[in-house]
């Protein structure tokens, strides 16, 4: 592990203990010589070898973190919170109020999900006789955990203590997503760090393009696609009617495995104004997720944060008469199975967004194998989920035990994206009037996270750094000094083998040259001799 020393006038220090190197996981400490902030504090997922780092102690004191600053509600950057309370946290969760209102039903969700694993785990461990799981934290915990939430608006710059001071401007991710601008102020001098959080795609429906910051000292930003331009970003609606007329045609459904939050109310109101025109072909819209019912009513309070055009088309397409009766809500399991049984004509929403568990995982077992089936990703699919393999070409998945066949057309349009790509992460990064001095690269995969430094660099003259799991980056002694304080811990290592197995996955599905198997063989065994 490295710790980073650079002058800036403020008695300032970060530490990343999540999204390095990786998508998942997100988590930020922020300390002052008087208060500790944490910036998310997100579960990982993907791979099975990352979920279980979230069984882990943190690696910091949950009692002594004073406020925890969210910037959207998605799992991945909130789902850890419960656990972070169950651990001795008191302190005051800031969110906007539609990220306060969304964690109320994501996070109750989890826990149940988390208990449901254990569950699952804890018969396994029983029958081998070994010492039983407890699960990282339940449904009641996650209702426990709410009780520590406060709400911030837009543009509203507030002081948390005497020394430091916070503003969310919109990301334009998900609904309530924020961009967090924090000041911390010492005898007179002040330094800006700026969180990305996750930067949204461009002219998407409902949210508002992500929010121009003018200038910061340092910035912590995303960079999941920071190697790659989205495909598929023409007439995003035209597509999705394409691939619905053309699918039905065959006779069958259409399967569009969506995260609960906005790409489905998304995928609604494309679909709205297809129906409101008079184009979408005779079916039914099953919006199979009880989450995503639920946070269909969050949206529907939630009209005051849309963008312009879809607060005018509110009432005339998305709650139309016409819509209405053609979408199914099925909540209960029971309606979940009967959907089994349709072969033809509708369109099935489903979570969960890669694949990686809930009911999308029964409709790709009775639809993957269907040559006239259609599967729509609209959303990141990250390595070692089921989505991914599907999308890498895979001819068989294995789901609920069972090796199912892949002869559905699969389409991946990229365009329904909540993330910016690397066109614009860089207008964004652009956007910037007075360019920060140092940039720290987060929640990516390393190719991707690299590609980006590289072109920053070429750009700019600015540090860029590409933080480790735990690197704490000291922002106040003199000059830059680079030093091992200690080993790796259990955890430390737990994190490189998954980080590992997942890029040994990838590897394994790609057809290599014999001179790149020689390249990679090099640097292996370069890095073996570094050690």
């Amino acid at each position: 592990m490295l710790i980073i020393f650079i002058k800036v006038g403020v008695d300032l220090k970060i530490s990343f203990h999540g999204a390095c190197r990786t998508v998942t996981g997100s988590c930020t400490l922020v300390e002052t010589d008087d208060t500790k902030i944490l910036v998310d504090c997100g579960m990982f997922q993907g791979s099975k070898d990352l979920k279980e780092l979230n069984y882990g102690e943190f690696n910091f004191s949950p009692a002594e973190i004073d406020y925890v600053i969210l910037t959207h509600a998605h799992i991945d950057h909130s789902g850890l919170i419960p656990k972070l309370v169950k651990k001795g946290f008191k302190g005051t969760v800031i969110a906007t109020k539609p990220t306060t209102d969304l964690c109320s039903i994501l996070l109750p969700d989890s826990g149940y999900i988390q208990e449901l694993e254990v569950e699952r785990k804890n018969r396994k461990l029983a029958r081998a006789g070994k010492p039983l799981l407890e699960p990282i934290y339940t449904h009641l915990d996650a209702k426990r955990a709410l009780m520590f939430f406060s709400t911030l608006d837009y543009n509203l710059k507030v002081d948390l203590t005497p020394t430091i001071s916070i503003r969310f401007q919109d990301a334009g991710h998900i609904l309530g997503s924020s961009i967090v601008e924090i000041w911390a102020k010492e005898n007179n001098y002040e330094t800006k760090v700026v969180f990305s959080g996750d930067i949204g795609n461009l002219n998407q429906p409902i949210i508002q393009d992500p929010t121009v910051i003018e200038e910061t000292d340092y910035l912590v930003m995303e960079t999941t696609y920071g190697n790659r331009l989205h495909k598929n970003i023409g007439d995003k609606q035209e597509l999705l009617l394409q691939i619905i007329e053309s699918t039905f045609l065959r006779g069958g459904n259409v399967i569009i495995p969506a995260f609960a939050v906005e790409r489905t109310q998304d995928l609604l109101y494309y679909l709205a104004r297809l129906d409101f025109e008079g184009r979408l072909p005779d079916c039914k819209i099953y919006v199979d997720s009880p989450l995503a019912i639920s946070a269909n009513e969050i949206f529907k309070v939630s009209v005051k944060y849309f963008d312009d055009e879809t607060k005018a088309a509110f009432d005339k397409i998305w709650e139309s008469p016409g819509i209405l009766q053609r979408i199914v809500m099925t909540r209960s399991a029971e309606e979940s199975k009967k959907l089994n049984e349709v072969r033809t004509n509708a369109i099935i929403i489903s979570a969960s967004g890669m694949c990686d568990a809930g009911r999308i995982k029964h409709h790709l077992k009775h639809n993957l194998w269907r040559e006239e089936s259609s599967i729509v990703f609209v959303g990141y699919q990250a390595p070692g989920t089921l989505g991914r393999q599907i999308l890498d070409g895979k001819k068989q998945v294995r789901i609920h035990g069972e090796q199912i066949a892949v002869n559905a057309q699969i389409y991946n349009l990229d365009g329904f994206s909540g993330h910016a790509d690397q066109k614009a992460l860089l207008q964004w990064f652009d956007s910037f009037k007075r360019k920060p001095k140092e940039v720290f690269l987060v929640h990516g995969e390393p190719e991707g996270m690299e590609v980006f430094k590289n072109l920053l660099l070429e750009r700019y003259d600015l540090e860029v750094h590409m933080p480790e799991l735990y690197q704490t980056f000291d922002l106040r002694y003199g000059q830059v000094k680079t030093y091992d304080i200690e080993g790796p811990t259990e955890k430390d290592i737990a994190y490189i083998y998954a980080n590992i197995i997942n890029k040994l996955s990838e590897l394994y599905k790609t057809n290599l040259e014999r001179q790149e198997i020689k390249q990679l063989y090099e640097k292996l065994k370069s890095i073996e001799n570094a050690i």
